[in-house]
């Protein structure tokens, strides 16, 4: 089952090579609508804000007052889980960074120089001066680039993102579904048991911290656990002063799906009064 992680630049043609490769291979591309509600029922956020916050349109205030850890780790999941269901496209999201470590993805950069990207933007458009094109296209970009930089602190430019970079200028958009299309049908990039548990352990990782959050909260920050995942076992570490919170965290990630057991070494600290 083909997964395709990509990230185009605005006006580069990326869409219709998406579409190319769904057509081929089946797959299904997924649309901002369907993650932006998936990512606002998991985070309990009112759609909208969840769009402006991925689209790079929230106000200063509005960066202060989200919490970008847990965004960062809704969209994570959200996009994770996606991936796991196979056939898929998946454009934007963070989705090549994300992915890069699972061996069937191919993470591909649709990218061009900024004159072809201009006369994409005025013919699909109609925008009649091209200094108005270009305006637009560096508005897009820099708020992408803003948003996976505020969610996972990386340059969507940075080339080891990628299995493989296409500038739609020098390759037309036919030839750029070749390519990828050849990369998805070859023993690469097919899936196997090894490349499925290590998607499926980072699923695991983020359902496990995700739980442990809603659960404890603020304690389990000031408690420093930490959740690791290896073939769907469950190591919890950290250091608390409670003993009750170390055996409901066991329990708690015990009912996780996808966890097949977990270990604690969590160390349990006598809590010591301070003395005047």
């Amino acid at each position: 089952m083909a997964v395709i992680a990509m990230t185009r630049e605005t006006a580069t043609r990326g869409s219709e090579v998406a579409a190319g490769l769904a057509n081929r291979l089946g797959l299904a591309i997924v649309h901002h609508e369907i993650v932006e509600h998936d990512i606002a029922d998991r985070a309990g956020m009112p759609e909208t804000e969840v769009h402006r916050f991925l689209e790079g349109e929230t106000s200063l205030f509005e960066r202060w007052t989200l919490d970008r850890k847990r965004m960062s780790r809704y969209t994570a999941q959200e996009i994770l889980e996606l991936a796991a269901k196979g056939n898929v496209l998946i454009r934007g999201w963070g989705a090549t960074y994300l992915l890069k470590s699972v061996p069937h993805v191919i993470c591909v950069r649709i990218c061009a120089p900024m004159l072809f990207r201009e006369s994409v933007l005025i013919e699909r458009l109609g925008i009649g001066i091209a200094a108005n094109a270009r305006r637009e296209i560096e508005r897009s970009d820099a708020a992408h680039n803003r948003t996976i930089q505020r969610l996972f602190g990386v340059d969507w430019e940075y080339p080891s993102l990628y299995a493989i970079v296409l500038n739609t200028a020098r390759v037309p958009v036919a030839d750029c579904v070749e390519h990828i299309v050849r990369l998805a049908e070859s023993s690469t990039f097919q899936e196997t048991a090894r490349s499925r548990g290590v998607l499926m352990d980072q699923i695991i990782s983020l359902r496990a911290r995700t739980a442990v959050e809603r659960q404890f909260g603020a304690n389990s920050t000031q408690n420093c656990f930490d959740v690791h995942v290896f073939s769907g076992k469950v190591l919890l570490t950290g250091a608390t002063t409670d003993e009750q919170m170390i055996v409901e965290a066991v329990r708690l990630l015990q009912g996780v799906e996808g966890v097949t057991s977990v270990e604690s070494k969590v160390a349990h600290v006598a809590f010591v009064p301070h003395e005047d």
